[in-house]
């Protein structure tokens, strides 16, 4: 086929297509200052009121503050964050929808291989926002005081305990595998379709036992509804400083948390993805910020968006290892 790139003189089409070129470099910086013209939507693909939609709605008001823009808040919750995070990843990569996304997310990349998506393929890294410990709680009629108790009286009735999570590959589902492979005993794991109802249930006495975020649960613990038997992190929680780690109370070297960051579609511009890294960091910063959350028991995370990724990929293989040692299912 006859073009006109055929008969153009050599200088000359150079010339066109560094200009071309030229105009595309330029109009990033562009993107990114005209960014946002108006809402934005942050789509959570939990249950309303766990710490995931708790943060998004922080997180998003104050960058809706520094932005100009209403940042929208969209629960979508459903097979195990599949549906709401595959509705991100379906979506336009213009910086209009995000995706508020936990570590849920790299623990399904090999407990959900069939999903339909992958997370490093179909979705940027923005930021982190933060992480907490969990706790392990029981209902006051389990007749446990401490962990070594919990943990004698689950060897001496196999499968005769449950816990509850919000749903298979959930932080808080990987954080009673790890405990079950761990301690080496056998409870039954009673998924939910969002924290919020694990988090009643358990309160009720309808499932024994459950690892919480301490976002969510210290109040319930305070009031005596439920019965602190261990933190998940290395050091014990600034809010619970009376409840052991774990790892001291009996399962040497014991280690979960739940963290949160923010994902885009790919091929959301950079300049964009750079913007609310740079915002989000300019949020987590802030010492008010800090110190409310320090009081819920939750610490920001600040890294580029190239750290964040490398972060994500290295969560990804650790819970692909646990994943395998546990022999946790996406059905159980």
């Amino acid at each position: 086929m006859f073009t006109t790139a055929m008969w153009m003189p050599g200088a000359m089409l150079r010339a066109m297509l560094t200009a071309a070129l030229g105009a595309l470099l330029t109009s990033a910086p562009a993107l990114a200052q005209d960014w946002p013209a108006r809402p934005v939507k942050i789509i959570v693909p939990f249950a309303a009121g766990g710490p995931a939609d708790i943060y998004a709605r922080y997180v998003g008001l104050r960058l809706g503050e520094a932005l100009g823009q209403v940042f929208v808040i969209d629960d979508r919750p459903g097979a195990g964050s599949v549906i709401g995070t595959d509705a991100v990843a379906k979506s336009a990569p213009d910086g209009y929808t995000l995706l508020l996304m936990s570590n849920t997310h790299t623990v399904n990349e090999s407990l959900l291989p069939n999903k339909p998506f992958q997370l490093m393929r179909d979705f940027v890294p923005i930021a982190p926002i933060n992480y907490s410990d969990l706790v392990l709680v029981v209902h006051p009629s389990v007749p446990a005081n401490t962990l070594g108790e919990l943990i004698k009286l689950a060897k001496s009735k196999p499968d005769g305990l449950n816990y509850a999570s919000s749903g298979p590959g959930t932080p808080y589902h990987m954080a009673g595998e790890l405990f079950k492979a761990m301690a080496e005993v056998s409870i039954v794991h009673v998924p939910y379709k969002g924290s919020s109802g694990a988090r009643t249930d358990t309160i009720g006495g309808q499932v024994q036992m459950m690892f919480d975020a301490v976002t969510t649960m210290s109040e319930h613990v305070r009031a005596g509804k439920v019965r602190a038997l261990g933190t998940t992190g290395r050091e014990r929680s600034a809010v619970m400083p009376n409840v052991p780690t774990i790892s001291e109370a009996g399962v040497p070297g014991y280690e979960a948390t739940i963290w949160l960051g923010l994902m885009a579609p790919k091929g959301t511009p950079p300049a964009i993805v750079n913007r609310l890294n740079a915002e989000i960091a300019k949020i987590v910063s802030r010492p008010d910020v800090r110190a409310e959350w320090a009081k819920q028991g939750a610490t920001p995370m600040t890294m580029h968006p190239e750290e964040f990724a490398k972060y994500m990929n290295d969560d990804i293989a650790k819970w692909a290892r646990i994943v395998k040692i546990s022999g946790a299912k996406a059905d159980q």
